[in-house]
């Protein structure tokens, strides 16, 4: 009996791969902040018609991503130095909990950290700038996940575009940093091994705040 053919692939909506375009270019700095993006431009290069666009480009104005100006298009809006420090402020406060809520740490946690930062080395070698933030972010997130508060979880996901925004600005203009961020987490995952959550605690006040410093461009 013959076999039956396979079913095509269904592609998602087409307002949702708009979203999807926008966002990750937006999100690795292919569309830098000051970008003023098109109805038409966007569709051609999705392919779609310039309905499902307009439904994008809703979504993402309220994400905080664009701000839409009607008849001219939709501007990719910079970080501000307010939302580097209102970031910056909620992860200290997240994270420095969650780490020493995570000492001691279970074998899973430490397992899945290592493989994080060994993922970490292997996209910096590939120059990946975008999957190294992603892998950057990971990393803090487990352990924020592993401190078993799911409030805490669901408010630090709320950041996610925003860390990764940041991250790829700061690897850009500092590629030397992309290096010491992975000595840096390989230092906090020491602490965290041998159950130091002082020693864990100083080293992610010392990370995240030089992030902030960066990003600020205040210094190197």
């Amino acid at each position: 009996m013959p076999s039956a053919a396979a079913a095509p692939v269904k592609q998602p909506p087409a307002a949702d791969r708009v979203y999807s375009h926008i966002k990750e270019a937006v999100l690795d700095r292919r569309y830098e902040g000051g970008t003023l993006l098109t109805e038409g431009e966007l569709a051609e290069a999705v392919g779609v018609s310039r309905t499902p666009v307009r439904e994008a480009l809703l979504k993402l104005e309220v994400e905080g991503l664009i701000k839409l100006y009607p008849k001219k298009g939709a501007l990719v809006l910079a970080v501000s130095a307010q939302e580097i420090a209102d970031v910056v402020e909620t992860r200290l406060l997240v994270e420095e909990f969650a780490v020493r809520k995570a000492v001691p740490a279970s074998p899973r946690l430490i397992e899945r950290l290592e493989e994080l930062l060994d993922e970490q080395r292997r996209r910096a070698v590939e120059g990946d700038l975008a999957a190294v933030a992603a892998t950057d972010r990971c990393f803090h997130a487990e352990i924020v996940r592993h401190a078993g508060n799911q409030i805490l979880s669901r408010l630090y996901d709320q950041l996610r575009d925003r860390q990764l925004r940041m991250g790829v600005a700061v690897m850009e203009a500092h590629p030397d940093r992309i290096a010491k961020n992975i000595t840096e987490h390989a230092d906090m995952l020491d602490a965290i091994r041998t159950g130091d959550a002082d020693g864990a605690a100083a080293c992610l006040r010392r990370h995240i705040n030089r992030v902030k410093v960066l990003v600020r461009g205040e210094a190197r």
